[in-house]
């Protein structure tokens, strides 16, 4: 059998080191508690969390309050955002359970339409949103991963990218209001 060169050798590692760094939302079977999506969304949740540049600096911080109502298989959620710079933001999601952990998701700002699907405690949901900087906007993909702690505490992590390059990152975190 013929012998790799050591810069093969290391480009191949390499290589099978980008693929075999992606969590799986299957990695979360078992996980507890269940996430039930439309249960913790129902009602009043506050979230803060920040915004982090490609490099990991801080960029932003945000609180948003968040109004959830559920009819039947879909739940509109109304986000007001207050960043630290003053300015205010409305997102107002439509999600719809569209069976097996698998949801669906529309937003004024998000191109197309995000997939989710739930397996234990997490969600992960991927969907490009057009985010407006100055006087333009930019098509940013989003992977977006939520951990329900307990009944009233939810962890959120997004990676933020562009033309598959890492552009920054979002960290929230939720508090059920109404239980």
């Amino acid at each position: 059998m013929a012998r790799l060169s050591r810069p093969i050798l290391i480009s191949l590692v390499f290589i099978m080191g980008l693929f075999g760094c992606t969590a799986s939302i299957e990695d979360y079977q078992g996980t507890k508690p269940d996430f039930d999506l439309f249960g913790y969304f129902d009602g009043r949740v506050k979230a803060w969390g920040m915004l982090q540049d490609r490099s990991g600096k801080q960029t932003r911080r945000f609180n948003v309050d968040i109004v959830g109502a559920v009819d039947g298989n879909v739940l509109t959620l109304t986000e007001d955002f207050v960043f630290d710079d003053g300015e205010q933001q409305r997102r107002i999601w439509v999600i719809t359970h569209q069976g097996n952990g698998r949801y669906s998701g529309t937003a004024d700002d998000v191109i197309g339409e995000a997939q989710g699907k739930i397996i234990g405690n997490a969600l992960n949901w991927r969907y490009v949103l057009r985010v407006p900087v100055g006087d333009s906007s930019y098509d940013i993909t989003f992977n977006d991963w939520m951990y329900l702690q307990d009944e009233t505490h939810l962890f959120n992590t997004a990676e933020m990218t562009k033309w598959g390059f890492h552009v920054g990152q979002v960290t929230l975190f939720f508090e059920k209001q109404d239980k």
